[in-house]
């Protein structure tokens, strides 16, 4: 009996704790709410609607090179400066030739001595003194030569450098005394040329957007150093694979690229900047707008609800009483929904929405986008 007694007790206390815990859990719950749910009565209106889609993108220019050498030598001299306007064929620097004057005046020694003993051999084999085989070695020996002393003309020729455009240089370019290395995948770079009068923006759109991106579409977009001032630009390019080819197994760098990863593709923006204030490397926000429609019928998103048969609307009747009312939509904005079927100009409906809340449950007003609000801070009225 006394076990029996004592497990009754242990249930009863366990019992009491856990409502007491709960109690406390909810009286934290709403003490800590930061959001409280608001009903709003609004009346169905037009508007104009502007869809769009956001991105952050780099600012660069259309067309820009990166000046290298195509010998390994030291830099002599840099004639230009960062900022410097440059012409294409302009000396824009040189390298220190020396090595390379000598090896060329050695290629036309061989040049001369070669051409020499070809002379010889062929006025031998003309006169059947020489052997065919002697002549032929002369011709590929002259012919050797002269191919030596192009190289060597080619490479001392080099040592001109010159810009393949015209620009601006961009960013300070190398010093007198460094050394020039050649290479394919890695050659030193003597300075950046670029033709700031036209830039793009190559901004990164994921892949649920890009099926709304098409080529011609206006955007919109601010840079960090302009705050209160909007650039436009155009859609001009979209790229047919994503940003890191994931569908491409062989070009991936590793296999193990998750699946829920989420894929971006880049999108290219030709920038109208006629007063030149964007630099490269600025960062771009922009709004690509995807679909306009001017006097369209539309409601509050928050209102906008689904069920089995689609998107429905709690429509307000004239008793105050609420009906489900299922519409076809159109576009959508920020904050509204086009309503191309199901309700009528002048109609009333129900509107749902979250307003952030004070400490001391005071409300704060809605987590809308700004503009007219309507009671307790939350969507604009129509």
């Amino acid at each position: 009996m006394g076990n029996k007694k004592m497990a009754k007790i242990a249930a009863g206390v366990l019992i009491t704790a856990g409502v007491l815990g709960g109690a406390l859990y909810w009286f934290n719950s709403s003490e800590n709410s930061n959001e409280s749910t608001k009903i709003e009565i609004v009346k169905v209106s037009k508007m104009d609607l502007k869809s769009t889609v956001s991105a952050t993108g780099t600012i660069k220019p259309v067309n820009s090179v990166e000046v290298s050498s195509k010998i390994t030598a030291r830099i002599k001299t840099v004639l230009v400066k960062e900022n410097q306007q440059v012409k294409a064929g302009q000396t824009v620097a040189t390298l220190d030739g020396k090595d390379y004057e000598a090896k060329a005046e050695q290629a036309q020694y061989k040049v001369i001595n070669a051409k020499a003993k070809y002379d010889r051999a062929a006025y031998l084999y003309n006169i059947g003194a020489n052997s065919q085989e002697q002549y032929e070695d002369a011709v590929l020996e002259y012919d050797t030569a002269k191919s030596s002393l192009e190289v060597t003309q080619s490479d001392l020729a080099e040592t001109i450098i010159t810009a393949p455009m015209d620009g601006i240089v961009v960013g300070e370019p190398l010093t007198p005394g460094t050394m020039a290395v050649q290479g394919n995948n890695n050659p030193t770079v003597i300075m950046l040329i670029a033709d700031l009068s036209s830039k793009q923006i190559k901004a990164q759109i994921d892949e649920t957007d890009i099926g709304n991106i098409k080529v011609g579409q206006e955007a919109v977009f601010t840079v960090d150093a302009y705050t209160d001032k909007k650039f436009r630009a155009k859609v001009s390019g979209i790229s047919q694979t994503d940003v890191t080819n994931s569908w491409n197994i062989s070009s991936s760098s590793s296999s193990s690229t998750s699946s829920a990863d989420v894929i971006y593709y880049y999108v290219t923006l030709d920038v109208d900047d006629p007063d030149n204030d964007l630099l490269p490397g600025m960062t771009a926000r922009v709004e690509v707008v995807t679909s306009e429609k001017q006097y369209a019928l539309a409601v509050p998103i928050s209102s906008l609800k689904t069920n089995a048969n689609g998107s429905y609307v709690l429509l307000v009747k004239g008793d105050g009483s609420t009906e489900e009312r299922t519409v076809k939509t159109g576009i959508y904005s920020d904050d509204y929904v086009e309503v191309i079927d199901g309700i009528s100009e002048g109609d009333k409906i129900s509107n749902t929405y979250k307003v952030a809340m004070n400490k001391d449950n005071g409300e704060k007003g809605g987590k809308g986008s700004g503009g007219n609000r309507g009671p307790f801070g939350g969507p604009p009225r129509m």
